[in-house]
């Protein structure tokens, strides 16, 4: 019998059969033994092929100055919604010190540390604990802790934790910036739409991206793709330096930024491009520091690409097959922040508070001072902070300040700077 219920069988036996046949035969089964080769390593390729993608659920996002991302979520059974920051930028997830105490949990030190653009330092973990976003809860997760006062202060919304790869790597997740409403699929096959861009970035943990950009000259570097990064461009001092790219003729603005670990001086300007895939943004704003915890990781990147320039694209996140894909929304168009107030608003103790004043900047010069409360901006009275700060990214355009200093009212005006 030549032919067996086994296609690896059927193989050898056609194979050895066919040296006994007649020319013509020999050619008949030499189609046959090409068809089974064929049937064979397609039954073969189909045990690999992964279920299709499916959605799970589709939750409303917060979206904060900068692009920045807000979800909110239910820690185990505690009846609180908390507040997550969105971000690629994160290798984990984590939760916030006082949001841990507040709870009355007990996290267990480590010797693990973390990276910021201020400072490095080591976390405690909460292991194996649940998320809970309407209808999907995800478990076994371990949170490490950290303070985000800062990023409470400087968004006057509260930060309960940051939501990174930990999440990414279980789902697709699919952002819409025009809705504002993110979709949690499994993972599997998924057709993106038409009339995007699929990027093929590195994703270890964190992700990292190549682009090409440009000033006095045209350099092609790897950058963090960070979602959670509320700026266009950050970066190092090092790379700047090192390639000579920023045209030396511009002019820098000194101004305060912060993030994992605190405050820390950089400086403001222009660059002429920045290309994401077949994408090209002129005259984009970028910011530069010095990198002394090597946050970027110089000279394998040269900086952060941020949420500022990223939120411009509705955006497809697939940890698991290495991709994402970028199509442009509603958004692309917009003008980017070219403002300069050379101050900085914080939410303090439910106030709003003038942080850092640059030297020289139009908010020094108009009598402004660091500790300022700001009662009002415009006229509007609503103290809301993200409100006051989108009031200030007006270029050349005039800003009325109530502030209270010493417990006395003082009305000051100046007009806001254009660094392009």
């Amino acid at each position: 019998m030549l032919w067996r219920k086994d296609a690896s069988e059927t193989l050898l036996c056609l194979s050895n059969a066919k040296d006994y046949l007649p020319v013509a035969m020999r050619k008949f089964f030499a189609f046959l033994l090409v068809i089974c080769c064929i049937s064979q390593q397609a039954g073969a390729q189909e045990e690999f092929i992964e279920p299709p993608s499916r959605e799970l659920t589709t939750i409303p996002f917060i979206q904060l100055t900068g692009g920045i991302i807000i979800l909110q979520a239910k820690l185990d059974d505690f009846p609180d919604t908390l507040n997550f920051v969105l971000d690629t930028g994160s290798s984990g997830i984590s939760l916030d010190s006082s949001t841990v105490e507040y709870f009355g949990l007990k996290p267990t030190p480590t010797e693990q540390e973390i990276r910021g653009i201020a400072g490095i330092k080591k976390v405690s973990f909460l292991y194996n604990r649940k998320l809970h976003f309407p209808r999907l809860s995800i478990d076994s997760l371990n949170f490490h802790i950290n303070d985000y006062t800062i990023l409470t202060q400087v968004y006057g919304e509260r930060i309960d934790g940051i939501i990174g790869y930990s999440i990414f790597k279980k789902f697709i997740l699919k952002v819409d910036y025009d809705s504002m409403k993110i979709t949690f699929c499994t993972n599997g096959t998924i057709r993106y739409p038409r009339g995007g861009y699929l990027l093929k970035p590195t994703i270890n943990q964190l992700v990292t991206q190549p682009l090409r950009i440009k000033d006095a000259k045209t350099i092609h570097s790897r950058f963090l793709y960070d979602m959670g990064a509320g700026l266009c461009m950050l970066l190092s001092r090092d790379f700047v330096d090192d390639s000579l790219f920023l045209d030396s003729r511009r002019k820098h603005y000194t101004k305060e930024g912060e993030g994992l670990g605190g405050k820390i001086d950089m400086e403001l300007t222009v660059m002429k491009e920045v290309r994401v895939g077949p994408y090209r943004f002129r005259n984009v704003p970028v910011l530069v520091f010095t990198d002394e915890t090597n946050v970027t990781q110089y000279p394998q990147l040269g900086g952060i690409l941020g949420n500022d320039l990223l939120r411009r694209f509705n955006v497809i996140i697939n940890y698991n097959r290495g991709d994402i894909f970028i199509i442009p929304n509603r958004h692309y168009l917009e003008n980017f922040d070219y403002s300069y107030s050379g101050m900085e608003l914080y939410m303090v103790d439910g106030k709003i508070i003038a942080g850092d004043v640059a030297k020289g900047s139009p908010a020094e010069q108009a009598g402004i001072k660091e500790g300022d409360e700001v009662v009002a901006v415009n006229s509007n009275f609503s103290q809301n902070l993200n409100q006051y700060k989108i009031a200030l990214q007006q270029p050349d355009e005039k800003v009325k300040l109530v502030l209270r200093r010493n417990g006395e009212l003082i009305l000051l005006q100046f007009k806001i700077l254009s660094i392009y």
